[in-house]
This record gives C-alpha cells, sequence and structure tokens, in this order.
C-alpha cells in the first residue's frame, strides 16, 4: 500500500489536540485494567476452515505516544478498547471484551450463568465462553439476555448454545419487545448496502497500523465469522418488569427507540449493578450511523437515561455496557450518566434551535460545539457518532434531506454534475491541478470534492485517483472519529487497489429462518426489479405446508402483493416449507420436495425479475 506520511497541517492539528484536551486523566485507563483474571492469547480465532474470523492480537502496536498518524484522540481510545480478556464487574458478574466489537456479561446464578450479548458471530463468542469457563467453572448457561437488535450483540448465539437446547427449554432467550422483528428485517430489507458500507464503516479489509485501521471508536472492528439468531422465548413488555432467572433478580427499563428501535436496561438488585446496554457508553454514539439505518431519537434517548439516574442512580455501584469499560461508585455513575444524558439532549435541543433560525444540515454541523464541560468529557467525545454527523442526522429525521433551497430541489445526479463542474473548471487535468492547490495548502475537504468530481468523470484518470486517495488518507489521519478515519481509509484502499466488497456477511441461513412469511413475502417485493417486471401479470398460491398458512401472490404493474387466503385467478399454486421456499429463492430449483398445480413458468418468470442487488457496489467510483 503506498501510504504517505501525515502532511505539516495535520501535524500541527494533532498537537492542538494535545494540548485542548485532559491527557493527564488516567482513570479510564484503570478502569480497563480493573479486576483483570485472564487474558484470550492468542486472541486470534479462526473458523473451520481456518480463516481468520478474529484478531485482536494484530492492535498490539497502540501503546506509547501516539504517532503524527493518528488523532491522539483516537489514538487512547482505541488503546483502550483494545485491552482485552476475562474482567470481574464485581464478585458474580464478569465481563469478557476486546473479543469483538461488543462485550459479552455472565452473571453467575445459583446452578448456571445468564449470558449478556453474544458477540458478532460464533467463533468469538465461543471462545469468550470457554476462556470464562476455564477460570470460573463449566457452568452450564441457563439464559441469554439480548439487550438490543443489532447483530453484534445476537449474532454469536451459537458459540454459546444451540437451537436444540432452546427447543428442550434449557436455555431461556430473553429480549425486549419487538427484538426479532427488527434484528431480522434491518439485516434483510437494505442488509446488501448497510453490509457494504459497514465494510467501510469498520474497515474490516484495511490493514492494521498507525497508517491503517487502528479501530473504530466504539470497539476495535467486528468479527466475520458465522452470524446466528434465535427467537426469544421470553419478550420483554414494561418498564418495572421483573423476573428471577436461576436466582437472579432482574428488573428491566424499556428503552425503544434509542440506539436501537427495540432495546432495554436491566438492574441487578443483588449485586447493585446497572446493564445499559448500549445507550450509554464511553463515546459520543451515531443517532445516525454511517452505514445507514432509521434516524435515533436523541430527545427519547436522554429521556430514557434520565429515568435510568431516577430509578437507579442511588443504589447502583457499578454500571456497564454492551461495549467499553464499567463505571464504578454511585457519584461516578450518576456523572457519567448525567453527562451522557446531556450530550444527547443538548445535540437535540440545540439543533433544532438553529433549524429555527434558517441553518441547514451542515450548516448547523459547522457552527456546532458543545459546551466546555461536554467537550472535555473522554466518554463524550466523538470516536463512533460524531457531533457532525450527529446534528446532520438530527435536521434529517425532522426535515428530511431537502433543505428548503429551490435551487437544491432537483440537482442533476453525482456523474452527470461532475461532468458539468469538470467541464466548466476546463477539464479533468485542469480539475486535478487546481485540486493538487488545494491539497498543498491543506484544504483536504476542498480538494476531496473536487477529485470526486474529477474520478466521477473519468475513473480511470492515474492522477486524480492517486490523489484522492492521498486526501482522503490526509482526512483520515486528522480523523477523532474511528469510523470516519476508517471511511477515508477504505476508500482510499479501493482508490488504489480494488473492490474489497463486503467482508462480513449478516444474512445467515439462521436469521433468514425467522422471518415471518409477511416480512419473507416483503423482502422477495423489495427484490422485484420493478422495470423488469412492469410488462408482467402473475397470480400464484404460496401454501407454507408447516405453518398451515396460504398467502395469494400477485405481481403487476412491477409490485408485488401478498394476501393471507386471498382468493382469484391463479395460474401457479405451489406447496412447500417456509425453508424451502427460501432456499428456492436463494437457487436451488430442485423441485422433489415442492408440490406444484399449474404452469411452472409463471414461478420461473417471478424469479427470473428478483435483483439480488450488489454486494460490491462501487462508493468512491460511478
Amino acid at each position: 500500500m503506498d501510504h504517505k506520511p501525515a502532511s505539516s497541517f495535520i501535524r500541527a492539528q494533532q498537537q492542538s489536540a494535545l494540548s485542548a484536551l485532559p491527557f493527564d486523566d488516567t482513570r479510564d485507563f484503570d478502569d480497563t485494567s480493573r479486576g483483570l483474571i485472564a487474558e484470550l492469547s492468542p486472541n486470534r480465532l479462526h473458523n473451520g476452515e481456518g480463516v481468520v474470523v478474529w484478531d485482536n492480537d494484530s492492535y498490539a502496536f497502540l501503546e506509547g505516544v501516539a504517532p503524527d498518524t493518528v488523532n491522539p484522540s483516537l489514538w487512547r481510545q482505541s488503546t483502550l478498547a483494545a485491552r482485552a480478556g476475562l474482567f470481574e464487574v464485581v464478585e458474580g458478574i464478569y465481563q469478557l471484551r476486546g473479543i469483538d466489537l461488543s462485550n459479552m456479561t455472565i452473571v453467575e446464578g445459583d446452578t448456571g450463568i445468564i449470558v449478556i450479548d453474544t458477540l458478532l458471530s460464533t467463533e468469538p463468542a465461543a471462545a469468550a465462553l470457554a476462556l470464562y469457563r476455564q477460570h470460573r467453572g463449566d457452568r452450564k448457561v441457563v439464559a441469554v439476555i439480548h439487550t438490543h437488535s443489532h447483530a453484534d450483540h445476537f449474532g454469536g448465539i451459537f458459540g454459546v448454545t444451540s437451537q436444540a437446547e432452546v427447543d428442550a427449554g434449557d436455555v431461556q432467550i430473553i429480549a425486549p419487545s419487538g427484538f426479532l422483528e427488527h434484528a431480522v428485517s434491518e439485516n434483510v430489507y437494505a442488509g446488501v448496502a448497510m453490509n457494504r458500507r459497514a465494510a467501510y464503516m469498520y474497515g474490516a479489509a484495511l490493514e492494521r497500523g498507525p497508517q491503517g485501521q487502528v479501530g473504530a471508536g466504539l470497539g476495535q472492528t467486528i468479527s466475520t465469522g458465522e452470524v446466528g439468531l434465535i427467537a426469544p422465548t421470553l419478550l420483554i413488555e414494561s418498564t418495572g418488569e421483573t423476573h428471577t432467572i436461576d436466582g437472579v433478580e432482574i428488573e428491566f427499563q424499556m428503552a425503544p427507540g434509542t440506539e436501537a428501535p427495540s432495546e432495554m436496561h436491566f438492574y441487578f438488585p443483588g449485586f447493585r449493578a446497572l446493564c445499559m446496554a448500549e445507550n450509554a457508553t464511553h463515546t459520543l454514539h451515531n443517532l445516525l450511523t454511517l452505514r445507514g439505518a432509521i434516524v435515533r431519537d436523541p430527545h427519547g434517548w436522554s429521556q430514557y437515561l434520565t429515568e435510568a439516574i431516577a430509578r437507579y442512580g442511588d443504589r447502583t455501584d457499578v454500571v456497564f455496557a454492551s461495549h467499553h469499560w464499567p463505571t464504578w461508585g454511585r457519584e461516578q455513575i450518576v456523572e457519567f450518566l448525567s453527562t451522557q444524558r446531556d450530550l444527547y439532549a443538548y445535540l437535540h435541543d440545540q439543533t433544532l434551535r438553529l433549524i429555527n433560525r434558517g441553518y441547514t444540515g451542515v450548516e448547523a454541523a459547522e457552527v456546532f460545539v458543545l459546551p466546555p464541560a461536554l467537550e472535555r468529557a473522554w466518554h463524550a467525545r466523538g470516536y463512533y457518532g460524531s457531533v457532525s454527523h450527529n446534528v446532520k442526522a438530527i435536521v434529517q429525521r425532522y426535515l428530511g434531506w431537502f433543505d428548503g433551497n429551490p435551487a437544491r430541489l432537483w440537482p442533476h445526479p453525482p456523474t452527470e454534475l461532475a461532468q458539468r463542474y469538470v467541464d466548466a473548471l476546463g477539464g479533468v487535468d485542469r480539475t486535478v491541478q487546481i485540486a493538487q492547490q488545494a491539497f498543498d495548502a491543506g484544504d483536504y475537504r476542498w480538494a476531496a470534492t473536487l477529485l470526486d468530481h474529477a474520478v466521477f468523470v473519468d475513473e480511470s484518470h492515474a492522477a486524480a485517483r492517486a490523489l484522492l486517495a492521498d486526501t482522503f488518507e490526509q482526512l483520515a489521519y486528522g480523523s477523532e472519529n474511528g469510523t470516519w478515519r476508517n471511511f477515508f481509509l477504505s476508500g482510499a484502499t479501493e482508490l488504489r487497489g480494488s473492490n474489497f466488497g463486503t467482508p462480513t456477511k449478516t444474512n445467515a441461513p439462521s436469521l433468514l429462518a425467522q422471518l415471518t412469511p409477511e416480512m419473507l413475502f416483503d423482502a422477495i417485493a423489495i427484490k422485484v426489479d420493478g422495470p423488469a417486471a412492469w410488462d408482467l401479470d402473475l397470480a400464484l398460491v404460496i401454501e407454507l405446508t408447516d405453518l398451515q398458512r396460504r398467502f395469494l401472490l400477485t405481481l403487476r404493474n412491477g409490485v408485488l402483493i401478498y394476501l393471507e387466503d386471498g382468493e382469484g385467478d391463479v395460474e401457479l399454486t405451489l406447496k412447500l416449507t417456509k425453508m424451502r421456499l427460501l432456499a428456492l429463492l436463494g437457487g436451488d430449483l430442485e423441485s422433489d420436495d415442492i408440490e406444484t398445480d399449474g404452469d411452472p413458468a409463471v414461478l420461473s418468470s417471478l424469479l427470473g425479475v428478483l435483483d439480488p442487488g450488489d454486494e460490491a457496489f462501487p462508493i468512491v467510483t460511478p
């Protein structure tokens, strides 16, 4: 990889960060080491084919003073997040950190253990549980609690239990109301696009090192092993709901629509311990994650934090979360939760104030400044979310994409716009020349804008690609936000080499198996290539024999509509199980276990207009 050194502009920026932030505050370093029982060595994991799916050892370079190619604040955060092993939170509660992007927490009960969050994939989850058992005994899993509906908290389920154990009633799966619907839909409906963008966001394909990927702010990166899902056996419906699991009393607090659409906090009275899921971590979180999602509600988020402080603040000795390290001591906990609460409330309220003064999202983000107390709080820094993209997200939540200026209501799409800009500037070569001047002056944002246009006009222009890669690299070196750094470096990597596609897949068979028939038909409808299906007029019945449910499907005007027990003239009836239908949609056309009645060409026509998406669609080129 043709890495360039940090420019003088970036080095000056790094020095400014060193003088502006309280680097002499080392409490976080003490807390990340507190309670260490054992490290996982080696902390490099492989799947059954011998492919590396997790490698925390590759971050061994994270020590000492930050190099000038990494923002010193991000270097500090990555050094903390890379600390890995088995830790005692309090006696009876243990945490496995640094074995995936997220944490696994284990609570010891009367006869077994309760596992809170199972990491993203099977192999890290199994290794984490094995490390715990090696030092705490071979205790059986009696329950799994999923704090929320994001894959890095449920995907490793098969590393800690099995569908058979759950079906037999030996293991309970506990999750907040709405968990299954959101867990599945987020990974299926827009899953191809989200996963491709997540490859940029987490830097999964980047080399590790001071000029490469150093972390993602919330954790180091995502594992790339087997992702699984088992449907919950107990859904938590209301705040104050209390359950006793294996002798452990747990009081739940609902927090929907915060960091995830389905999320909850919970309190352990016997341990005086509070789990805040992913709503209070040691970073400013995302209101709109760069991989893409529905915009989150910072107002509701802050209110649930206020409720948590009121309900549990006076009776909590330790607070832990699904990422990062715990906070101990009542006063420190209340300060931590209050600052996190104020962070999201301030972002919400002040962005709305600026909106009502006429600021657009870009303008509001550019002038927005946090109060000094929040600015200097390490756990409020923008390592994962950023003030810039969170302010824009709030504007999007309330006002949408259009900023109200009619000149921006109907712009040309990127390629056509680029051609007009480049023509106006005097051609691609002249555009690159102007961009080089901006680069030399340290105006990397303007250089990136110019070169983006140049590459979209001529993606084979070697000088434009090279300079845009260099520009992205300098922007990465200056970024305090781990995901911004990863986006910039991923763009540079693909400009200098080839498209690395989507390293992590979350559309696992066990996840797809949890689709309800309605969600399955919605997923099919999303895949219909509308223009290719304009002239089709199809009607068929699908009977799911294992579920004893019957659906009428029609495809007209490029729209797939389904109606349970619908009636009408049909050309084909299919009788098969839901899993067989999934296999059929995946390309398995064997018909031995499918009963058909009617014209098989109807099925061929439907399958022929389904578009699976592109897991390697271009991002930095047209």
